[in-house]
């Protein structure tokens, strides 16, 4: 079974905005290509495509106004991220949609951002750099994570 996420996929002038964001090479910080860079809505792992298919096209999905920034932040131990807000609304609807199919529920509450590297060492110390945008989200998509780690959209959603 094929390993799916659920997610919003910013503009394209918004990924220009990302990918000139400063991007200093450092042993053991791993940045997000231009083509990776989205919102995970709910990570679902290995399951039923089909499924999942189903029950997002019955669902009442709201379109959301999405604010990224002001300022690159850590998430965990080795993540910088976009602090992302205005998409509470539309998780929960998707996390409702999907409830129906039996997965278990996340593991975490929702929290928006937008991953833009990974890393073995901390970030540079200062590095902060700062992005302020803003966009609507009208749509979804189900993706794919194929064997060689690139993202396929299965699907995609229009919301109401």
């Amino acid at each position: 079974m094929p390993r799916l996420f659920i997610a919003v996929w910013p503009p394209d002038d918004v990924v220009g905005e990302l990918a000139e964001m400063p991007r200093p090479a450092i042993d053991g910080l791993r940045w997000t290509g231009p083509e990776r860079l989205h919102v995970t809505l709910r990570f679902l792992g290995q399951c039923d495509e089909a499924g999942v298919q189903t029950a997002l096209a019955a669902a009442d999905l709201p379109e959301a106004q999405v604010t990224l920034g002001p300022r690159v932040k850590r998430l965990g131990r080795s993540v910088l991220v976009v602090p992302v807000e205005g998409l509470d609304d539309l998780a929960a609807a998707v996390e409702a949609a999907i409830a129906r199919l039996g997965l278990p529920p996340a593991d975490h509450p929702f929290t928006g951002h937008l991953t833009v590297a990974r890393y073995k060492r901390k970030p540079p110390p200062g590095y902060r750099p700062t992005l302020e945008a803003s966009f609507a989200v009208n749509e979804i998509a189900l993706v794919r994570t194929e064997p060689s780690g690139a993202y396929t959209n299965v699907q995609r959603f229009e919301l109401s």
